[in-house]
């Protein structure tokens, strides 16, 4: 009996048959096998368990990466870590999607992360200064007095010589140098030059309007930088012919979404058994719009299982992967979970 769900053998066999799928799709850790089976959730590093998939055998390929952000499970990854594993993940995608099919990975527009070749220079946060003197009178004082140091200028000025040091210099002499500088870097370049070199072209991109992250944007309080509120949905295709159908959504879904660029949805607010789970509305959108019943979805970087459940339920096939065996546990139960609602 086929392991694939469809809408023959979801719609059609009889209900008893029908709740017997849940031993059927009883998702599991890979072994040894040809290639993995499809409607089963594997633990692994995706670099590993991805050449085991059928080649030419997925519709679609949507997920969310690490964002390098210092999450806990980012630790011990470093940027150059963070950049060869989305590369290596991307190129290896080109074999397994079917010609005229889709790669559709949801990443943060920046990257934020601290730096420690970039100068350590200190904001001027002008509203927030306790002392008034400023590094003009500091430079007058010193031409006037050439031979003082920072502690008989801080006396000659009333402040402390931490000021003085600071206003000349942007240095923090007192606990330390002053923090690394925070590296803000574009991620959309990057992203496609990976997929382009692959084999992938640029389609399409969405950009997801969610809540607002003040958490993850604390250092904006002193500096002019916006506070993270969108993310991107970048579609790459894989060179063949792509079936256009309209009426995989209805008119009003065309008109509100399937053919806007800017998507608005809230974000998932508890995030209690992963902390960086995704709303099931973002892959459920690019599912209806980029495959039909029957088609089969991967996630590589599953999580708690969010693509593998928005896929099911809309009666897509689905192969999931995570390198963490906790999360791979909550996404088999989700999977479970779903498969019960389906029958």
């Amino acid at each position: 009996m086929s392991t694939r769900i469809t809408e023959h053998n979801l719609n059609r066999m009889p209900p008893a048959l029908r709740v017997s799928l849940e031993a059927l799709y009883e998702p599991r850790d890979v072994g040894e096998q040809d290639y993995l089976e499809v409607d089963h959730v594997y633990t692994g590093d995706a670099r590993a368990l991805l050449p085991k998939v059928r080649p030419n055998s997925l519709a679609l390929s949507v997920w969310s990466p690490p964002y390098f952000v210092g999450k806990d499970y980012e630790t011990g990854l470093s940027y150059a870590d963070w950049q060869a594993l989305l590369s290596e993940v991307i190129r290896l995608h080109f074999p397994l999607i079917k010609p005229g099919g889709f790669l559709v990975v949801n990443i943060a527009d920046i990257l934020c992360f601290r730096d420690d070749s970039m100068p350590r220079i200190q904001a001027e946060a002008v509203n927030r200064k306790r002392c008034p003197v400023t590094r003009e009178d500091i430079l007058a004082a010193k031409k006037k007095h050439p031979y003082f140091n920072r502690h008989r200028l801080a006396k000659l000025l009333n402040c402390s010589e931490q000021t003085i040091d600071r206003r000349l210099n942007g240095n923090n002499i007192r606990g330390g140098k002053y923090e690394f500088q925070t590296r803000v870097k574009v991620v959309g370049g990057m992203v496609e030059d990976w997929a382009l070199r692959a084999g992938f072209y640029t389609y399409d991109r969405r950009v997801w309007v969610k809540d607002a992250a003040w958490e993850n944007s604390r250092w904006a309080s002193l500096s002019y930088r916006a506070v993270d509120e969108f993310e991107y949905v970048y579609m790459f295709w894989k060179p063949g012919v792509t079936k256009f159908d309209r009426d995989r959504l209805s008119p009003e879904e065309w008109r509100e979404w399937g053919s806007r660029g800017v998507w608005t949805f809230p974000s998932v607010r508890i995030n209690d058994d992963h902390p960086a789970k995704f709303p099931k509305e973002l892959p459920r959108r690019v599912i209806r719009l980029l495959t039909d019943p029957g088609d089969v979805v991967l996630d590589c970087f599953l999580g708690s299982g969010t693509t593998a459940v928005a896929a099911i339920e809309l009666k897509r096939s689905f192969l999931g992967i995570d390198n963490n065996q906790t999360y791979t546990a909550l996404a088999k139960r989700n999977v479970r979970g779903a498969m019960r609602r389906l029958c």
